[in-house]
């Protein structure tokens, strides 16, 4: 359930990176004392563009940031996960382990089509 929530906080925070970017693309062609409106903490301001844009620089730096922070921690949760299901022999229906690579080459050297031989 943690692992979900973290996946999905990763997937939110990943939009809101794109929407900055956007942003921040359509406030670079602008002239810096253009006036421009900012949602903060649910009250929309007025400010300028070169108010504007250092700004949202700077919270698609710490997004990004902490999207790293929780991708560790992700890669953490897995690892715990695991060995847990390795600890009491846990398997889930419908995931496989991946087989090695000497069985896939074993199989596709038994593996082909059976043809009568000519017996004469």
């Amino acid at each position: 359930q943690e692992y979900r929530g973290i996946i999905g906080k990763i997937g939110e925070l990943e939009m809101e990176v794109n929407e900055h970017g956007t942003v921040i693309e359509a406030l670079k062609g602008v002239e810096p004392e253009r006036r421009c409106f900012r949602m903060i903490g649910g009250v929309l301001v007025e400010r300028t563009v070169k108010d504007v844009l250092p700004a949202l620089e700077n919270n698609k730096q710490q997004i990004s940031g902490l999207i790293n922070k929780l991708k560790d921690s992700l890669t953490a949760k897995e690892q715990e996960l695991k060995a847990f299901k390795e600890k009491h022999n846990i398997h889930v229906k419908g995931e496989k382990d991946a087989p090695s690579e000497e069985a896939v080459q074993t199989a596709d050297k038994t593996s082909g089509v059976l043809v009568p031989q000519d017996s004469s």
